[in-house]
C-alpha cells in the first residue's frame, strides 16, 4: 500500500488560515482590509471574514478600529519570540553544557517552560557508569522539577497564579509539593538563591539542581539543569559544587543571550 504524502492530510480551513496570516508581511502589508485580503487570497469576502473573525478571537490578528483594517496580534509575537528565544538557546548551549559535563561528570540539559511544562529541549550525557534515563525531548510537571521549579519562581506573580489556578499538583514521591501555599513559600526561597533542587519530588532515586537563563531583558527564558542518581546528589555536592556550576553555566548561556549582570554596588 503506498503512503499517502502529508499533503493529504491538509485541512482546507487551516491552510486559508495560515495563507490569510502569511499576507501580512513587509511594511506596504502591515495592515490589510477585508476586500484586499479576497483579492490577494481568491476567496470570498464571507470566507475570509470568517477566518479573520476567528484569528481575531485567538489574538492572531486585530483589528484597527478607525480604518477597520486588520492587523497581526500579540500572539504571533509571542510565538515569533518563543521561536527565537528556542533557536537562540541551541547554539549557545551546546559549548556550554559540554564544558559543565566535563567538569562534575552528571547529565546536564537545558530546558523552557512552555504550555505549564518543563520541555528538555538539549542534553550531554554523564560518562558515568550509573545514570539516569534520558530525559532529552521529555515535557514534565514544573513543580516538582528543579527546571521547572526555577523557571515558575521568576514568572510575575499575575503568571505564577494563572499557572496555579489551571494546574493540579498531583503527589508523584513523597516528596513531591502538593500545596499551593508551601509551593508558592518554596518558590520564593528558589529566586532568593537563584537555583532549584528536585529533591526526588518526580521520581525517586533522581535529583536535579537548576539555575535560570537569562536573555537581555533580564527575563527569565529558560534553565539549566544537572540530573543524576540521588546516591551521588547530596546536599553538600550540591550546594558546593553542582548548584555553582549549573549557575555558572546559565550566566554563560545567558551573557551569549544579551544578558547585562547588575555591576556591584
Amino acid at each position: 500500500m503506498q503512503k499517502k504524502d502529508k499533503s493529504d492530510y491538509m485541512i482546507l480551513a487551516v491552510s486559508h488560515a495560515l495563507d490569510l496570516l502569511e499576507q501580512f508581511h513587509g511594511e506596504e502589508a502591515s495592515e490589510l482590509g477585508v476586500t484586499e485580503l479576497a483579492r490577494r487570497l481568491k476567496l470570498h469576502k464571507n470566507n475570509v471574514f470568517r477566518l479573520l473573525a476567528t484569528l481575531e478571537a485567538r489574538g492572531y490578528v486585530e483589528q484597527n478600529r478607525v480604518t477597520g483594517n486588520y492587523r497581526l496580534g500579540l500572539k504571533t509575537l509571542e510565538i515569533s519570540q518563543t521561536m527565537i528565544r528556542q533557536m537562540a538557546l541551541l547554539p549557545y548551549s551546546k559549548a556550554a553544557l559540554e564544558e559543565l559535563v566535563r567538569e562534575c561528570d552528571e547529565t546536564a540539559y537545558v530546558a523552557l517552560l512552555k504550555e505549564n511544562l518543563s520541555t528538555y529541549l538539549y542534553g550531554v550525557e554523564s560518562h558515568a557508569t550509573v545514570r539516569v534515563v534520558s530525559r532529552l525531548g521529555s515535557r514534565l510537571p514544573a513543580y516538582c522539577t528543579a527546571a521547572g521549579k526555577v523557571q515558575l519562581a521568576f514568572l510575575p506573580p499575575e503568571e505564577l497564579e494563572r499557572y496555579l489556578a489551571r494546574t493540579e499538583l498531583a503527589s508523584f514521591t513523597p516528596h513531591t509539593i502538593t500545596d499551593q501555599e508551601q509551593l508558592r513559600a518554596h518558590l520564593r526561597e528558589v529566586a532568593d538563591r537563584s537555583f532549584a533542587v528536585d529533591n526526588e519530588e518526580l521520581e525517586i532515586g533522581v535529583r536535579g539542581v537548576a539555575a535560570p537563563i537569562l536573555d537581555y531583558r533580564t527575563a527569565v527564558v529558560g534553565a539549566v539543569i544537572i540530573s543524576g542518581p540521588a546516591i551521588r546528589f547530596s546536599d553538600d555536592r550540591i550546594r558546593n559544587e553542582l548548584a555553582p556550576l549549573a549557575q555558572k553555566t546559565a550566566q554563560a548561556i545567558s551573557v551569549k543571550l544579551g544578558y547585562t549582570a547588575p555591576s556591584p554596588e
